[in-house]
């Protein structure tokens, strides 16, 4: 095998690292095509994150929705494990970037998670009905085909804090608004819609839909897919994640648990007992 050129070693290791977002070079950035200057001032941060995942600018409607979309996650209060991570991740020393890295690790699938889970669900009964199916009977029936699967919560849907979730019917009425001008379908809004009516039937009650499910209508009417769901939810949070860890770094306080120590917690082990001695232990 013939040695490599230092042409051809050079361009190697050009390849090594392949993007289409950002070319960089001496005095020049460009994000997508667009020079970053030109991206300064005239560009929102909404619409920045679009480009960069969609590789497009999106329209002023599509922006707005998302944008719309974002405002409500950033915060849940500091029993939301997110945000006491980050509290209490100060008070043991961390600066703010260790402290966010910490909470934004517990975004997992439990903590974090159903937003993207309710993505893939809306989808599923989406592919079920088909272009002219019926939405609610698609839905009971993905539904029960994932009780029958063990699937015992239904993402999107109920709230361990909120009967009803005050964030969700705002967001429903800007969908509306984009439906009407033209922004998005409302494919995934009925769907949505679907998802409550069949889980009425199925439990003889109301169960509302909860901030993950409209965000979730939201992000599959604009077309992302359910893993950037999650993503964005991330970036969402983390503007609440910063201010919680800021504002306990003003505040003070050192080594801050979960719960102040005049609560205890449960212990739920052997009574106290003597230690055996060696020749004892094993009888």
């Amino acid at each position: 095998m013939a040695a490599k050129t230092p042409e051809e070693i050079l361009a190697d290791a050009s390849a090594w690292w392949d993007t289409a977002i950002i070319d960089i070079h001496p005095g020049k950035i460009a994000i997508r095509g667009y020079p970053i200057e030109e991206l300064i001032g005239r560009v929102r941060f909404p619409e920045m994150i679009w480009l960069m995942l969609r590789g497009e600018l999106p329209t002023p409607g599509q922006a707005d929705l998302l944008e719309a979309a974002m405002v409500p996650g950033v915060d849940h209060g500091p029993h939301a494990p997110s945000i006491a991570i980050s509290r209490m991740a100060v008070t043991c020393g961390l600066p703010v970037n260790g402290a966010m890295a910490s909470a934004i690790n517990v975004l997992d699938d439990v903590h974090g998670g159903a937003g993207q889970q309710c993505m893939e669900l809306y989808r599923e009964i989406d592919a079920e009905a088909g272009p002219h199916g019926d939405l609610v009977a698609a839905a009971a029936a993905v539904l029960k085909r994932r009780a029958n699967a063990g699937d015992r919560i239904v993402p999107g849907f109920g709230h361990r804090f909120h009967p009803i979730d005050p964030r969700t019917a705002p967001l429903f009425a800007l969908v509306e608004q984009a439906r009407g001008a033209g922004t998005v379908t409302g494919r995934f809004a009925a769907i949505g819609h679907a998802v409550e009516a069949a889980l009425r039937a199925a439990k003889g009650r109301h169960i509302p839909m909860n901030i993950d499910g409209i965000t979730a209508v939201i992000f599959c009417e604009l077309g992302f897919e359910p893993e950037l769901g999650r993503g964005l939810f991330v970036l969402s949070r983390a503007v609440g994640i910063l201010a919680h860890a800021w504002e306990q770094k003003q505040q003070g306080g050192r080594i801050k648990g979960p719960m102040t120590p005049q609560i205890p917690y449960r212990y739920s082990g052997p009574p106290q007992r003597a230690v055996p001695e060696p020749a004892d232990r094993g009888r």
